[in-house]
């Protein structure tokens, strides 16, 4: 038992404290306030306080629990809601009410509710730590499986199926020195601690977004990691709700770090309403969120985005392929800041602490796609997914600049974009991604000319990006016939395919084969209207054509009627060849 030596806001020192642990959780002052030990120095330990520490005293006592900070996985975590520091927030509003007082307990799952565990395995088996021994029926998407953790192995002495909370013991194991170890549907891990796993695979299926500038033009392949960086305006929130919302795979996890409660409050009131496009239930039921917003205790960003990262991990170690987006890993930067400058320590560049860079690099390269432990075989994904939010849309700042290093997918947020009202506001010039060639072999099961296609539409963006300087001079009547071409088709592929609304019931998701084949049915008019301009039909006439505005309609035709509207649109410019 310590006592409070000196307080800087969220930074606790505190005397008498030998035989601290590094990372050791301990309870600091009358009001037991969650706090974790991040430096020792002689007695006296430094600790960040999880939770607000106004009215905290000099001399109060300090007391180590004797753990580090663990993260309890098991059934009861999807459709949840954490906080920073995974409580859960629906069972302290239930203790509390609508203002959550300091110094709450409550445990992350459900300790009463009863789950009904189907095994898998029998008395007698042997197994191994990772195997798979039974099932839990978590939601209607997800089927929970309950593996035996790192460490146990032995025989399986005593399985029964039956309704069990999470702490009783549904399997005995008896290892080879006769110790008996008991499994229920819980584990616990450090956050801080990458989940082991059995080898490491390359990438190489697509992680379908629904979101076509991202899964056509610059692809994200399942176990990759990318950035989202953009300046106030330009939609990060929105693009990352998007792939929350649409992106399929089994889990989804959304860590809201130090963003505004508001928008925290639309993702989870918008999740109790929307359904999967593929099964038709809500998509709350494989959701997972963690609600650390801009008003409560900072030190808890840091932690919050590894309590994410180890539960994805975990789905991962089933099987599963888990997205995890976090918005933004520029607040839980600015964080790392402030308890840098309480500490004294000497600053980077921009005041950040100096192991930024690391701290990043810690998180984004838990992502990856793996060959899990144990039996039956398996492989399962986790893809992060990080905003970032550059002061002034500046994107030279370390926090973006240390990213980068990091990341393999880069999704540029463009103020000009959003100036025009052009949504989503990812760049195609400033975008790119190097999972272009892993994902190639995936495409080509849905079209072989996906490759051609995708290069030539970014072949005329980037022949327009080279005109306007030019259109700036001149003006668009000085320029060529094929120039002018150039120009219409670049903006059709801007109006008519990048550009998607995010509200639009049919809009919002798209297909990688819808997707495929809009963009098609627009470079197929760019052949026709190649023929007809080179014999001498004016691109004026050809802007005019009503072809145009059914191009412009294919974003709104529900998919039940798509692929007829497209045959059809494609036999009327088969049938226009001598003329528009």
């Amino acid at each position: 038992m310590g006592k409070i030596w000196r307080i800087s806001g969220p930074v606790v020192i505190a005397e008498e404290m030998r035989g601290t642990r590094v990372y050791e959780v301990v309870e600091v002052g009358d009001a037991r306030l969650a706090g974790e030990v991040i430096g020792l120095e002689e007695d006296k330990a430094v600790i960040q306080v999880y939770e607000d520490t106004v009215g905290l005293r000099v001399g109060e006592p300090v007391k180590g629990t004797g753990e580090i900070l663990m993260v309890e996985l098991g059934p009861g975590l999807v459709g949840n809601i954490f906080d920073g520091t995974q409580r859960s927030l629906v069972t302290m509003i239930e203790a509390t009410g609508d203002f959550i007082e300091r110094g709450v307990r409550t445990s992350p799952l459900d300790r009463n509710r009863k789950w009904h565990f189907t095994p898998s395995v029998k008395a007698g088996d042997q197994i191994e730590e990772g195997d798979i021994i039974g099932t839990v029926s978590e939601t209607g998407l997800v089927e929970h499986r309950i593996m035996a953790p790192i460490g146990v192995n032995g025989s399986i002495q005593k399985i029964s199926e039956g309704d069990y909370t999470i702490e009783e013991t549904v399997a005995l194991v008896v290892d080879d020195k006769g110790k008996e170890k008991q499994i229920t549907l819980m584990q616990r891990w450090p956050a801080r601690k990458p989940r082991l796993y059995k080898k490491r695979l390359n990438p190489e299926n697509l992680l379908i977004t629904g979101t076509r500038i991202i899964d056509y033009m610059f692809p994200l392949a399942l176990g990759g990691k990318a950035a989202i960086p953009g300046g106030f305006g330009t939609g990060k929130t929105v693009t990352l709700q998007q792939m929350a919302r649409w992106a399929q795979t089994q889990i989804n996890i959304y860590v809201g770090c130090g963003e505004r409660g508001n928008e925290m409050a639309d993702v989870l009131h918008s999740f109790r309403k929307l359904k999967d496009p593929n099964t038709g239930r809500l998509l709350q039921e494989k959701e997972i969120f963690i609600a650390n917003t801009s008003n409560m205790p900072v030190v808890a960003r840091e932690i919050s985005i590894f309590i994410g990262i180890t539960i994805a991990e975990y789905f991962r170690d089933m099987g599963y392929d888990v997205l995890l987006v976090a918005d933004s890993t520029s607040r839980w930067a600015e964080a790392m800041r402030e308890i840098g400058a309480r500490l004294e320590e000497t600053p980077g560049e921009e005041g950040f602490p100096t192991y930024l860079g690391s701290r990043l690099a810690s998180f984004y390269e838990r992502s990856g796609r793996v060959e899990c432990k144990g039996r039956p075989s398996r492989t399962g994904s986790v893809t992060v997914i990080g905003a970032v939010s550059p002061p002034g849309a500046d994107f030279s700042e370390p926090v973006t600049q240390n990213t980068l290093r990091i990341v393999e997918a880069l999704y540029s947020l463009d103020v000009a974009l959003a100036n025009k009202r052009h949504f989503p506001t990812i760049s195609w010039l400033g975008s790119y991604s190097l999972y272009t060639d892993a994902t190639r072999k995936w495409w080509s099961s849905i079209s072989p000319e996906w490759s051609e296609t995708r290069n030539i539409a970014l072949k005329i963006l980037q022949q327009e990006a080279e005109l306007e300087e030019i259109l700036t001079l001149v003006g668009p009547e000085s320029l060529p016939e094929d120039d002018k071409l150039v120009l219409l088709v670049a903006r059709m592929i801007r109006e008519d395919f990048l550009m998607q609304n995010a509200y639009h019931p049919v809009d919002t998701y798209t297909t990688p084969r819808r997707a495929h084949m809009m963009l098609g049915t627009i470079m197929k008019f760019h052949e026709l209207a190649q023929k007809l301009s080179a014999s001498g039909t004016l691109v004026s006439e050809i802007a005019s054509s009503r072809m145009l505005q059914k191009i412009s309609r294919m974003k709104e035709i529900s998919n039940e009627d798509i692929d007829g509207y497209i045959e059809d649109l494609r036999s009327d410019m088969e049938n226009q060849k001598e003329g528009i």
